[in-house]
């Protein structure tokens, strides 16, 4: 570890600590005595007030009411940070704004050969949605759907929600535990379990009209909601074997609900199991495509028949 590196940890370490002892510097970091004194005194001639105690059971602690002092970045975290940024651009992500402003924080706070070098990595890195025309750090005009801030605001808060979605022009309410939310091919998801019908739904964020905490009086507890949860599980209805090459497709690409289990060490054979809902029609052409993509390098140990006559309907288009 760098000395820089290891200042900017032992910094953090005494701060978090009401007392410490150069004994247990040396221990936390494995360093030696002589080491560990230096250290110390960098960090008091940083600006962090340390008050040493005398005698025997003697040591450290931080003056109260301190702050830390100003952060510095390795030349390795800048270009993490820097990186992130780019591979991030037009991925519809909430907290656009702040995300610029914290660049332009970034930016401030490096040394002119950092910048050098950030401006050599944003002319020759490029990642899926970066514009090789005009790579530019700052170009964050990806805004997500408006109300997503919200609803993450509000899930900080609570996860019992009252959600209003608008579909196919009928205005519908739903009260609902958020489970998760997430992202899967470009689209901002709620997996929730709907307190009224009982069962977990999905819904699109970018339908959410409004969302509010449910009201207290009204809800249920989480641990009633996780037993119902636990009494649903659905039957499996589509298992697979899958060879190498599958695997690596799976990887590629595979809907953020399913996993797969190897068989093997070498994870060169691995299964799948899962239940499909057959009466979700977008459910059901979602799993074709994605079978097809899986390739041929694949066995059918069990699958229901309408997801079996979906894929002969998309293979008799291409072989009459």
């Amino acid at each position: 570890m760098k000395k820089v590196e290891r200042i900017n940890i032992i910094m953090r370490y005494i701060n978090n600590r009401s007392h410490f002892t150069i004994s247990e510097i040396m221990q936390e970091f494995s360093i030696s005595r002589s080491t560990a004194i230096r250290d110390i005194r960098e960090v008091e001639a940083m600006g962090m007030p340390l008050v040493a105690e005398v005698g025997r059971d003697g040591g450290y602690f931080v003056m109260h009411n301190s702050v830390l002092p100003d952060i510095h970045f390795t030349d390795n975290e800048v270009k993490a940070l820097f990186i992130a940024f780019m591979a991030t651009r037009n991925q519809q992500l909430p907290f656009l704004t702040s995300r610029q402003s914290l660049a332009e924080k970034l930016l401030g706070l490096i040394s002119e050969n950092q910048q050098d070098d950030l401006v050599l990595l944003n002319q020759i890195l490029l990642f899926e949605g970066t514009n090789p025309n005009n790579p530019d750090l700052l170009d964050l005009s990806d805004l997500p759907h408006p109300m997503l801030e919200k609803l993450i605001q509000l899930l900080l808060l609570d996860r019992c929600l009252l959600i209003t979605i608008n579909e196919e022009k009928i205005i519908k309410s739903y009260s609902i535990y958020l489970l998760h939310l997430y992202r899967e091919k470009g689209f901002w998801l709620i997996e929730g379990f709907d307190v009224k019908e009982e069962k977990k739904q999905i819904f699109h964020v970018d339908n959410l009209v409004d969302v509010k905490l449910y009201p207290t009086k009204e809800r249920l507890s989480e641990k009633r909601i996780l037993e119902k949860l636990s009494k649903q599980k659905q039957e499996i209805n589509l298992y697979l074997e899958l060879g190498p090459k599958a695997i690596a497709q799976f990887k590629k690409y595979h809907p953020l609900t399913l996993s797969i289990s190897y068989t093997n060490p070498y994870q060169a054979t691995a299964i799948l199991k899962t239940f499909i809902n057959i009466n979700n029609p977008e459910e059901l052409t979602e799993i074709t495509n994605w079978l097809l993509f899986l390739g041929e390098d694949i066995k059918v140990k069990e699958m229901p028949v309408e997801v079996l006559e979906g894929l002969q309907t998309r293979l008799s288009l291409f072989c009459p």
